[in-house]
């Protein structure tokens, strides 16, 4: 890979590492991080990724950096038409491919699995997020992998 590619990818990962850092959640992060290329309002891409942090609305299902990563796949890869079985192929087999380089890196794309914590919805109030938060969770490691693997996919591919 290039090197110029690979600053483009390590900027991509930074902005989304600083993003969560900065109070959003899992799944904003790495969509914000991404929106502009695909010229979508930061505000708009904000709220439409609001839902999907902690597992899904702290459900503790799918990672919310990985669902995050799967909607800039349907950017990238879009399947808008319903009768377009082409492009939804696509798009499933390339959410396949990137989940499955997730959970290699990873060990999981499962939130609960990732927090090693019992898979069942938890209150809906957000964990405070302090210093401690950032240094006992692999959130920000997984927020950085999902960013680097559509990274890699959107400038190499």
């Amino acid at each position: 890979m290039g090197d110029a590619r690979q600053k483009l990818i390590d900027e991509r990962v930074q902005k989304a590492i600083d993003l969560f850092e900065g109070g959003y959640n899992c799944s904003q992060a790495v969509i914000l991080a991404y929106c502009d290329i695909f010229d979508m309002e930061f505000e708009t891409a904000a709220k439409v990724s609001s839902s999907f942090g902690g597992g899904m609305g702290r459900l503790r299902e799918v990672c919310g950096a990985v669902t995050g990563m799967f909607a800039l796949i349907g950017l990238k890869y879009p399947a808008a038409d319903p009768s377009d079985s082409l492009a939804r192929s696509t798009n499933y087999g390339k959410v396949q491919e990137l989940a499955a380089q997730f959970k290699s890196e990873m060990g999981s794309y499962i939130c609960a699995e990732l927090l090693q914590i019992r898979r069942e919805p938890q209150e809906p109030v957000p964990s405070e997020r302090t210093k401690l938060y950032y240094n006992l969770r692999p959130c920000t490691r997984c927020v950085a992998t999902a960013a680097r693997i559509f990274g890699e996919d959107i400038f190499n591919g």
